[in-house]
């Protein structure tokens, strides 16, 4: 019997936050159960799970026998506890190929990093099924046998928001996708991310702890559930890098990658992102009733449509070599342009 079933996918949302695409199972072996290959158990446990994939599961070390990493030749015995962190199973999807620039920061035979653009959604669906990043890749790469497919997410391992920007790794083979996935789910990467948020935090640095689920009320947003009660575990380190009279620029260090996580934990405390308009920050938060400074604003919100937040610095060890591989990014020119502005502004109130 599965005990338990677990993922970090939303698939709810076609533009979820830094979700991890995988499944955790977690099965105790039957009292009565004979000895049997762990591959094969799996597979006869497992819905829609093929032996390749567990194959491939077993290869990355993904799959635990209490608490041990064991092949796929492991014999389970009864009382055995089994996890495995899996793909997700394929969909039929018609993935077009779309001749859609891509910021390449890095790439080998085993992965590609790129730098989003705010905007790009990351894979099909829910009324996005063209003009997606899935579709570039699929038309970049037209002749790797993984961007053929009618996979909707062919070697995604992660995500971000559509209107956020940022630094993203995408697998080119299945070795790839299996242990780059498996880094995201063990959260042994590395991601940075710099937002700019609504007034001035009380520390220059803490942490945000507060479990995240989707809000009762409304099935689009989500929201903290601090007792636990609800939501899974999510916890986000920030640190301030500068002070901007009305708005701070933080560094937010993810520790746990939840849908829409860091917005979520920045309005729970009370500074929700800039120009965030599905947490409460496309509107004027702090500062004065001055027309000038709401024309200011407003001006704003005009150069950066969109929630202040890029995905600034991204590690992980490389599949197959084991090399520490760490990226960064420099702030899209609205962000930075909105930046300076805040600068200009706090230096000409000072002035004045």
């Amino acid at each position: 019997m599965v005990e338990e079933k677990n993922t970090d996918f939303d698939d709810e949302l076609d533009e979820s936050e830094e979700g991890v695409m995988y499944e955790h199972y977690k099965l105790e072996v039957d009292p009565g159960q004979k000895m049997l290959r762990v591959d094969k158990y799996l597979v006869n446990r497992i819905d829609n799970a093929s032996r390749s994939r567990i194959q491939a599961a077993a290869d990355a070390g993904s799959i635990l026998v209490n608490g041990q990493s064991v092949k796929s030749n492991y014999k389970v015995k009864p009382g055995d506890e089994v996890a495995i962190v899996m793909d997700f199973p394929r969909r039929e999807l018609k993935i077009i190929p779309e001749d859609i620039p891509l910021n390449i920061v890095y790439e080998d035979d085993q992965l590609i990093v790129i730098n989003k653009p705010p905007g790009l959604v990351v894979h099909p669906g829910h009324g996005n099924y063209s003009g997606t990043l899935v579709n570039a890749l699929a038309y970049y790469y037209k002749d790797l046998e993984m961007f053929k497919s009618a996979d909707p997410r062919p070697g995604l391992v992660h995500r971000i928001d559509k209107n956020t920007s940022g630094l993203m790794v995408i697998a080119k083979t299945e070795t790839a996708k299996t242990k780059l996935s498996l880094q995201f789910f063990e959260k042994t990467t590395k991601r940075q991310y710099i937002a700019l948020v609504w007034g001035n935090l009380k520390e220059p640095t803490g942490t945000v702890e507060g479990n995240i689920g989707r809000s009762h009320s409304n099935r689009q947003v989500f929201t903290v559930y601090p007792d636990g009660e609800y939501g899974k575990t999510a916890v986000t380190h920030y640190k301030v890098l500068e002070e901007l009279g009305y708005v701070n620029l933080v560094q937010c260090q993810l520790e746990t990658g939840r849908t829409h996580q860091i917005r979520v934990h920045m309005k729970y405390i009370g500074h929700p992102l800039f120009n965030d308009d599905t947490y409460g920050g496309d509107h004027i938060l702090r500062g004065t009733t001055f027309s000038k400074y709401k024309q200011f604003v407003n001006n704003c919100f005009k150069i950066l449509p969109r929630q202040a937040l890029h995905a600034k610095t991204l590690g992980f060890v490389h599949p197959t070599t084991g090399e520490e591989m760490l990226f960064d990014s420099e702030l899209p020119n609205d962000m930075s342009e909105v930046v300076e502005k805040w600068r200009g502004y706090i230096s000409n109130r000072n002035i004045e």
